[in-house]
């Protein structure tokens, strides 16, 4: 899921960027000071141009308003009484906030986060004695839910049938023990092939082969660790092909058979000592030593009663002092497997007999050791226990000294810049005693100043990336959803947005306060639901896929409203676009290894940017001015629309054609992702209506405008009183409908082949209810809006700064305290995508240059990095 950072307000000559502060109110009477992330397509309402802002006063108002954003006659009203001390006393508070809690100062609190977790993280390592996310996997982890397990800092992939077949392919895998491991030989058994039936022997188990994949598992009975169990060992460790790994555990046998008795004890002890010279010489097998589950005595039957809780123990603690001291003697790849304690923890009330753990939890000890294996083998994106951190690549190694040296010319430059200050100090005149300025001003900061600035800093935050998702400094987590895991932190964020409210500059359709708090609202619920994991939910997947869907709207809506209004075809609003949207994509797909179509929504709005373009651009370019001195242009328009929704329902019924179509070389490296551009189809076919919808709605409501059928001033409804009542009515059922059809939704499948065709619906049922009441036209929340401003940035940093493995799990920077690990993950997570916002409109004013020739130069110079990436992808 994601979203389309386009901001249709602002024509590409706006582009000064002023430091906000976090909480995203401002005081009564100051200019809004817009954040543009990309060129933005400026609303018919605001079309002409903007006048540069002053700069804010840093002094309050000199008589401040009470209810500032209530709107209309309700200023009135509030404005009595304790009322007005109130709303004095609400604004104060938030300029406090403000004046003390400014943007800068948040990003250098960030920053300081980042160092002491970065060192904390460190020392904590060398504090475990080089524990690895291995070590973790089998010892040490908590349930999220129901037979949910979650290892401590690593994540655990799920293995299917097919995976663990690749991975096993020509192995053997070998079990001895008794009845414990028999059952647990069995679960792993299982996710080879589910149709494994279980039987209880207290003997050797036929082999399970599967011929296919030339793979081999076997179960031999030893229940005592004796002679037997040592010369059934080192058979197996003779053969011509040894077990890839054996997994191996006994003790409730020997406590059984002789009661309990301490000499027992002594003589397991003893026997397991021999076992451990054995396992020294072992150099190729894992082997996996399954400490004993602890039991229910209540349920054990009168020929078990010996066997405790307490004499367990002791057998655990005999077992974990020698295998330990056989693993810091020699180089065996023995592993003392004690996660299985805590899974059996509260799973040994609901056993059949009180030993035997029941059948889900064995599943997940299987689980834990397919992880424990095949997790380095396969390299699953959600499997990051027991995985090594992937080798730099070429472009990776590049990437790294060109961020040096960029850090290295900053810190030149900074320290030139430094020594030329110290010349032009003033000094004092000894005669007058005052202070002498110097001849010269200090000059503004070049291209090059700028330039290199904005690279340190993004190399800064580039590593910060990196570490978090690629290499394994910090700690990664599964995601597990409930439903008080989205819906709280949503109506936590609604309570933030209502509480930050404003007035409107204008009151016009879709303005761009409006547009700004949307895209805001959306992104923050598209976090919510990426981190909570609630894709697992139908409803709300469903109106998700609504909001995704809204995005593409605003792309249509917003582009189209600035090509039919200005006729701005140029080269330099292209560029400024495409630079926009995907330089942040293209640096992560350099810094993190990931291919273009990996950050899917980036690709789909470009694409659609450059069709709404060449729909409009394509001879004859037909713009509002040329429209208006002959209608039958609005006739020739329609045609346009026609023709471009015909080539979509083509493409769309022939997947063929599609697929054809973006594998030609070069395009098939922007569209592929992992060999094929399936993927690409996908999200291209979930919303493929999106944009030509909201194409057609700025066309209808230009017209609208243009023929003074719109009423949009100040309180006003948007229509006559009557026809505004009705629309209103008809669109609240239709947004209602479309939620109880959505919650209704039993098959993922079947909802989004609907979804497309419907999903406009509830868009325009939400722009209408938005919009149609005066009132509700005249006020925003700036909270929102806020967000929405880098929402394009807060949805690309998300992947591997706030979330984990790829989106898959969730980072974690402050493992054991859930909710605090949120809070500063975020905090950091909010400030660098605000500081990428303002690094990327830097950058877009030095290397999109308004000059044609300089712009000419510039494409070239970028087409010869494209293909110089493309020859170095294809060298690796």
């Amino acid at each position: 899921m994601s979203l389309v950072e386009v901001t249709p307000h602002g024509g590409p000559g706006e582009e000064g960027h002023t430091e906000r502060p976090p909480f995203p109110h401002r005081r009564h009477g100051e200019l809004d000071e817009q954040l543009p992330l990309l060129p933005a397509e400026d609303p018919p309402s605001s079309i002409s141009a903007i006048p540069p802002q002053p700069a804010a006063s840093s002094s309050p108002p000199s008589s401040p308003q009470c209810c500032p954003s209530a709107p209309g006659r309700l200023i009135a009203i509030c404005c009595h009484g304790g009322a007005k001390m109130a709303a004095l006393a609400y604004n104060l508070g938030k300029r406090e906030i403000n004046q003390h809690f400014t943007v800068r100062n948040a990003k250098i609190l960030a920053l300081g986060a980042v160092l002491l977790l970065s060192v904390c993280h460190v020392v904590s390592r060398g504090y475990s004695r080089g524990a690895t996310t291995c070590d973790n996997l089998i010892s040490s982890g908590r349930f999220l839910g129901e037979n949910v397990w979650q290892p401590y800092s690593c994540m655990m992939h799920k293995y299917k049938t097919s995976e663990a077949k690749q991975c096993l392919a020509n192995q053997q895998v070998t079990f001895m023990g008794d009845s414990r491991i028999r059952d647990l030989y069995y679960a792993f058994v299982k996710i080879l092939n589910p149709n494994v039936m279980k039987e209880k022997k207290h003997e050797d188990l036929p082999i399970f082969v599967d011929a296919d994949a030339g793979l081999k598992v076997d179960f031999l009975w030893q229940p005592e660790v004796n002679h037997y169990m040592k010369q059934s060992f080192q058979a197996i460790m003779e053969r011509e092909s040894k077990p890839q790994f054996i997994v191996t555990g006994s003790a409730t046998w020997t406590i059984k058979l002789n009661n309990g008795s301490t000499k027992a004890l002594a003589r397991y002890k003893v026997n397991l000592s021999d076992m451990a010279l054995v396992y020294e010489k072992n150099t190729d097998s894992h082997i996996y030593w399954i400490l004993q589950d602890s039991v229910y005595e209540p349920l054990l039957s009168e020929t078990r009663k010996m066997i405790t809780n307490e004499r367990i123990d002791a057998y655990n603690d005999v077992a974990v002092g020698i295998l330990n001291r056989t693993n810091l003697k020699s180089k065996s790849k023995l592993r003392i497997f004690s996660v299985n304690r805590l899974i059996s923890k509260d799973a040994m009330p609901k056993s059949e007999d009180g030993l035997h753990l029941p059948e889900s939890n064995n599943y997940i000890n299987a689980m834990i050791l397919i992880n424990a294996y095949c997790n380095n083998i396969l390299k699953p994106i959600d499997g990051s226990c027991c995985q090594a951190s992937s080798p730099l690549t070429i472009i990776q190694q590049l990437a790294a000294c060109f961020f040096i040296i960029c850090i290295i010319g900053y810190l030149f430059l900074a320290l030139m810049q430094r020594s030329k200050q110290r010349k032009n100090k003033p000094c004092a005149d000894i005669e007058s005693g005052e202070e002498r300025k110097p001849a010269t001003a200090i000059p503004a900061a070049s291209n090059m100043e700028v330039l290199l600035a904005s690279l340190c800093k993004l190399s800064l935050i580039m590593a910060y990336f990196y570490f978090c998702d690629r290499a394994n400094l910090y700690m990664k987590e599964n995601k597990f959803y409930t439903h008080s895991s989205f819906f709280i932190p949503i109506i936590y964020i609604l309570v933030l947005g209502i509480f930050y409210n404003e007035n409107t500059k204008e009151t016009k359709l879709l303005n761009r306060e409006q547009t700004d708090e949307w895209k805001g609202w959306m992104q923050l619920v598209i976090l919510i639901y990426h981190f909570s994991g609630a894709s697992s939910f139908l409803p709300v997947y469903m109106h998700v896929r609504v909001l995704v869907a809204a995005y593409l709207f605003q792309t249509g809506y917003g582009h189209f409203s600035y090509f039919w209004l200005k006729g701005d075809f140029g080269i330099y609003r292209i560029s400024q676009v495409i630079f926009r949207l995907n330089f942040l994509v293209v640096v992560l797909c350099i810094v993190m290894d990931r291919p273009y179509q990996f950050y899917y929504f980036v690709p789909l709005v470009t694409f659609w940017f450059m069709v709404i373009y060449g729909s409009l651009a394509a001879w004859p370019q037909i713009i509002q001015k040329k429209a208006n001195a002959n209608y039958l242009w609005h006739f020739a328009l329609m045609l346009k629309f026609a023709f471009l929704l015909l080539c979509i329902c083509f493409l769309l019924y022939s997947q063929g054609s599609f697929e054809k179509v973006f594998s030609l070389w070069p395009i098939s490296k922007l569209f592929e992702l992992n060999g094929d551009v399936y993927e690409w189809w996908f999200r291209w076919k979930l919303d493929r209506y999106a944009v030509f919808h909201g194409m057609l709605f700025a066309f209808i409501y230009l017209a609208l405008q243009k023929r003074q059928v719109l009423t949009e001033g100040k309180g006003e409804p948007l229509f006559t009183n009557k026809v505004s009542n009705i629309l209103l009515f008809f669109s609240v059922v239709s947004f209602l409908t479309y939620s109880i059809w959505a919650s209704s939704c039993k098959n993922k499948t079947e909802c989004n082949e609907m979804h497309p065709s419907i999903s406009v619906v509830q868009i325009f049922a939400f722009v209408l209810i938005r919009n149609i009441p005066g009132y509700a036209r005249s006020v925003y929340s700036s909270f929102f809006a806020w967000f929405g401003k880098i929402s394009l940035e807060l949805f690309i940093c998300q992947y591997h700064i706030w979330l984990a493995a790829d989106t898959k799990g969730i980072l974690v920077l402050i493992p054991g305290s859930p909710m605090l690990n949120i809070i500063v993950s975020t905090f950091i997570f909010v400030c660098a995508a605000h500081e990428i916002s303002n690094i990327t409109n830097n950058l877009a004013q030095i290397l999109v240059p308004k000059d044609n020739s300089a712009l000419m130069k510039m494409l070239l110079c970028l087409a010869a990095f494209l293909f110089g990436l493309l020859f170095l992808s294809a060298v690796q």
